[in-house]
């Protein structure tokens, strides 16, 4: 690591440091927030709910390629800085490359898997015929022709990030995103013809992926001689210390991603008994409720490699003053996003659809599930920072609790007692919950690792 990266991870300002990690990834979660919003911002132009509703349903099976990221880049992302805190920098390039090259042929199989299995699969995931050729449209474009591509624009960054160039990763994740937004119009309303406006906005998702994997190759091949990391030719093999240290963070990681593709999964299918305006409606809701989540991310993102390093060096007081300031920095600012969606709750629904009807049913999903934020990205920190330490074990306990002990069986409940609405509503009510258990085991784990280094001094 270079001797500027050092003294970041080192000896900077806890605050100063986080804002050097967090505010560029934070800016790039932004930016892809602006294209998840422009996506169906743009299919919501065609006013036609079940085209909503169909890239609703579909963004569920890109989900479960995007938790294949996840393993490689959560799990060795955190390994690498940890593993470089304990200047052991041989190990870490392995870690590394193994990472890259692992992601992309776990990818190929997947993606091959889904076109084979395609149409059961959209319609176990609640797809009708009104939907299904829409939703089938975009996942042949994004999770499968884009698979790969997806998979390493996002698995690669987060290798760039943890390595300290977080303005560098930020920059390839801005720029894809914002190439999407650009192509999505040009396919969807320009060079296709009506009626194909979903497969544009596919097809735009999947070119931008293939453009930003590129940017990240070379940013790869630039780095390569001031860092651990490089384009692999070959799968390195790892010590079966660290393909378990890997896996023990990075399978928790996607299986986070996968229980919430779970249960969103659920909520549209029992959403859809409602009718597909609630589900475009809540479609629309979705993308907007991403605002406090992204920050957030972004905020848990900028921590990560900071948190990993120092832990993996034995300085547990920076580690902890770092964690601090970033978990005040999330709750302040998911304070602030919730009470802007509640009050605009209507403006921003009509922005997205000009259908009465869908926009009643979203304002009230949106101001309900406005107030669970701030509860639900405080849950996300505490599964950043396990991750960062190492505790993959307890990233999985905590998944576990939120998504199968809480939101699936109160979604459930309250959907027999009140409806639609009590519907609406659990999500709310679980992370409540979930804030008060995932709080109790996140200082239970921050004082066991303390007084372990307080006994080792």
């Amino acid at each position: 690591m270079q001797t500027d990266k050092k003294y970041l991870f080192e000896q900077e300002r806890p605050g100063k440091a986080l804002a050097i990690m967090a505010l560029p990834t934070i800016i790039s979660q932004m930016i892809v927030l602006l294209y998840n919003l422009a996506d169906t911002w743009y299919i919501g132009r065609t006013n036609d709910p079940d085209m909503v509703g169909a890239s609703t349903l579909a963004v569920t099976l890109y989900l479960a390629v995007v938790a294949l990221s996840n393993v490689f880049g959560v799990g060795g992302g955190t390994l690498m800085a940890r593993l470089e805190g304990e200047k052991k920098t041989v190990e870490a390039r392995k870690v590394a490359s193994y990472s890259v090259a692992i992601a992309a042929l776990s990818t190929l199989v997947f993606s091959l898997l889904i076109l084979l299995f395609i149409n059961p699969i959209l319609r176990f995931l609640g797809a009708d015929n009104a939907t299904i050729v829409y939703a089938r449209q975009y996942v042949l474009m994004t999770s499968v022709a884009g698979g790969v591509p997806t998979v390493l624009s996002i698995c690669m960054p987060l290798l760039i990030r943890n390595v300290g160039y977080a303005r560098q990763a930020g920059f390839g994740v801005s720029m894809g995103s914002l190439l999407n937004v650009a192509l999505d119009p040009l396919f969807m309303f320009v060079i296709l013809p009506h009626g194909k406006e979903v497969l544009g906005a596919g097809i735009a998702t999947m070119l931008s992926n293939v453009i930003s994997m590129i940017y990240f190759i070379v940013m790869f091949i630039k780095l390569k001689d001031t860092t651990v990391l490089s384009i692999p030719t070959r799968i390195e093999k790892i010590g079966a210390e660290n393909i378990k240290a890997l896996y023990s963070v990075g399978l928790p990681a996607a299986l986070s991603i996968f229980l919430f593709d779970v249960v969103t999964i659920a909520l549209n299918k029992m959403i859809v008994e409602y009718g597909n305006i609630p589900l475009a409606a809540m479609g629309i809701v979705l993308k907007v409720e991403r605002l406090p989540m992204y920050i957030g991310i972004g905020i848990g993102l900028g921590m990560v490699p900071l948190v990993a390093y120092n832990y993996g060096a034995g300085n547990v007081e920076r580690m902890k003053e770092i964690s601090t300031v970033a978990r005040r920095a999330v709750i302040i600012s998911s304070i602030i996003c919730t009470a802007l969606m509640v009050v605009f709750a209507r403006p921003i629904m009509w922005e997205f659809i000009k259908n009465e009807a869908t926009v009643g049913y979203g304002v009230a999903f949106l101001k309900a599930r406005a107030l669970a934020m701030p509860f639900m990205v405080i849950g996300n920190f505490i599964v950043h920072y396990m991750n960062a330490v190492g505790k993959g074990k307890v990233s999985l306990v905590l998944a576990v609790i939120r998504h199968l002990v809480l939101i699936l069986p109160v979604m459930i409940v309250m959907n027999l007692i009140l409806g639609l609405n009590g519907l609406v509503w659990s999500q709310l009510i679980a992370d409540v919950i979930n804030t008060v258990v995932s709080f109790m085991i996140f200082r239970h784990v921050e004082q066991t690792i303390m007084r372990e280094r307080t006994s080792a001094i």
